[in-house]
């Protein structure tokens, strides 16, 4: 039985906040009264976890109790699967990918030992690292992985992928070249391949046994080499995980991470509930995108001693609001652009998020490739949005739209503030609201007109080619086929020159301005809070990079290889 550890709650209020400036603080100041009144918290460039010692010395064991902003669609088939940043969570325990991004933004041998590449950036070889078993004791090899990699194109015959069979597209053959060696050959140039291994984290390698097995098996029962396996799995209510015994990474007390005996994985959509329960012992640990909440709840709780926390927008993903193009009025820039009139961007930020989130004008985040401080984006402008609604009325369009949003209370007050103010500017909104998992299926089904969105989560912007090229591919959320866009990552794709590159980048960040596909937000933050007894967030560094600090990418889940629990 999975039990979770209770809190000590003898700590609470007694530890200090050991959180760096650039970490999330509140700061105050005095009123007209002279009385203490809480300002807007700050984001900074470098997270850092609180009430984790200079002099840590993790101990093993112990139990908790995991609280995710969701379900996970599809289940653990990861070549079938439609993970979302909270199954990109689970999968991080279950799963190891080949490779991983370091601190710098780079993407870095992981379950490979090496990742070389020819001349032409065509060929590719992949060299595993020995010794490394899955959950079943059978050893990962390079038969395994080339079958995965075919799994996930599309080419085993066993395993039918939908979203990924476009990802990896421009791979031509994936041949075993001996026991721990095998060679990728691509159609083009392919000069972010390692990124493209790694996919946000979704890439995970999977046993042969889980590969074969029928449908059923293959999603309710996952087999990886990651650092804890599986236990069961109850949908909407408990994953449970133990510590995989075997793990191929060593700890520096000489025996193998992890830390902890289990893991037990609750999805609460609800955040404040989440908070209740990280408060109340019934859980102690969550993640959460709330940007109100990081910005009072979970930063009062902070500098209270209540709980430890991290937050971080390092290489994060855009908040936006998005409109499908096959609607044949959003096929139109005019009514684009009216609707991108309509919203305030700032003003949404101050009365979802009390303005804690960082202001977005394009799809990369500051520290990604393409990025520009201003593309030209369209901004608020009611007298603008009128006319554009005026200009569809004389045109007999109807300015009646429906509005997707996910169910979490936050999201469904930011989406409210939208729909208000595009009605100030004449358009007729109508709210829809689904589980985050039914607004992804209908995302994928195009079965919406306007979709409060997040995605691009700062990985290498090659990776956009699977979301915005062209038309016929089911990930292209917002269906358009746009010429400017398509030729910018055909540069960027194969292009080894980083100038070349990051030109090509900065035309596709040009071009979504100039268009409007999307009303851009702000840059997402995340946050994971803990127990005042639980570290380690952000886990050891990487295992070829000791000497290196780890990443404080959270967007796209966090290691759980070293998370331990204060026994003291």
């Amino acid at each position: 039985m999975i039990a979770a550890p209770r809190p000590s709650l003898r700590r609470l209020g007694a530890l200090g906040v050991a959180v760096a400036l650039v970490a999330t603080s509140c700061m105050f100041k005095g009123d007209d009264n002279g009385q203490e009144t809480v300002q807007t918290a700050a984001l900074g460039p470098t997270p850092v976890e609180s009430g984790l010692p200079a002099d840590a010395k993790p101990t093993r064991g112990g139990q908790l109790v995991y609280g995710l902003e969701a379900e996970s669609s599809g289940g653990w088939c990861l070549p079938e699967a439609q993970l979302a940043i909270s199954g990109m969570q689970v999968a991080r325990a279950l799963y190891d990918t080949l490779t991983v991004p370091d601190a710098k933004g780079d993407y870095v041998p992981y379950l490979a030992k090496t990742i070389t590449h020819d001349d032409s950036y065509r060929s590719w070889t992949i060299t595993l690292r020995g010794g490394v078993t899955f959950h079943d004791g059978t050893k990962l090899d390079a038969e395994v992985v080339k079958n995965n990699l075919d799994a996930y194109r599309g080419a085993y015959a066993k395993r039918s992928p939908l979203l990924f069979v476009f990802v990896f597209k421009n791979i031509e053959s994936v041949e075993v070249v001996n026991e721990l060696s095998l060679t990728v050959k691509t159609k083009v140039p392919w000069v972010a391949f390692p990124a493209a291994l790694y996919n946000s984290g979704r890439i995970g390698i999977v046993a042969q046994a889980q590969l074969d097995a029928s449908e059923a098996d293959c999603t309710n029962r996952p087999i990886g080499t990651g650092p804890f396996s599986f236990v069961s799995w109850q949908p909407e209510v408990s994953l449970r995980v133990k510590r995989n015994p075997d793990y191929w990474q060593q700890a520096p007390d000489g025996k193998p991470y992890p830390y902890l005996d289990a893991i037990d994985f609750r999805p609460m959509p609800n955040s404040d509930e989440r908070i209740a329960d990280l408060q109340q012992g019934e859980l102690n640990m969550m993640h959460t995108s709330t940007a109100s909440d990081m910005a009072d709840n979970l930063a009062r709780l902070r500098d209270d001693g209540a709980i430890n926390l991290i937050v971080s927008e390092d290489r994060t993903e855009t908040s936006y609001l998005m409109m499908n193009t096959a609607d044949e009025r959003l096929a139109t820039r005019d009514v684009r652009l009216a609707i991108t009139h309509a919203i305030d961007p700032a003003k949404v930020n101050e009365l979802a998020n009390k303005g804690f989130a960082t202001l977005a004008k394009g799809p990369f985040a500051p520290e990604v490739l393409g990025y520009l401080d201003d593309p030209g984006t369209a901004g608020f402008d009611l007298p603008a949005a009128e006319k554009g609604v005026a200009a569809m009325e004389a045109a007999d369009l109807s300015t009646r739209f429906s509005l997707l949003t996910s169910a979490g209370p936050a999201a469904i007050r930011s989406a409210g503030i939208q729909k208000e103010m595009l009605e100030a500017a004449g358009f007729t909104i109508d709210l829809e609201v689904e589980s985050e998992a039914g607004l992804i299926e209908r995302v994928i089904a195009g079965d919406y007109e306007l979709v409060a969105f997040r995605n691009q989560p700062g990985e290498d912007p090659d990776a956009n080619y699977n979301w915005w090229y062209g038309k016929g591919n089911p990930v292209n959320f917002g269906r358009f086929d746009d010429p400017t866009i398509n030729a910018a990552l055909d540069k960027g794709r194969t292009s080894p020159d980083p100038k070349a590159r990051k030109a090509a980048y900065e035309a596709v960040n040009r071009q979504f301005a100039k268009q409007a596909y999307n009303v851009y937000l702000w840059y997402a933050p995340w946050a994971v809070a803990e127990s005042p007894d639980v570290h380690g967030i952000l886990g050891p560094p990487l295992p070829d990079e000791p000497d290196a600090d780890p990443p404080t990418r959270l967007v796209t889940g966090h290691p759980l290889l070293g998370i331990w629990i204060d026994h003291d």
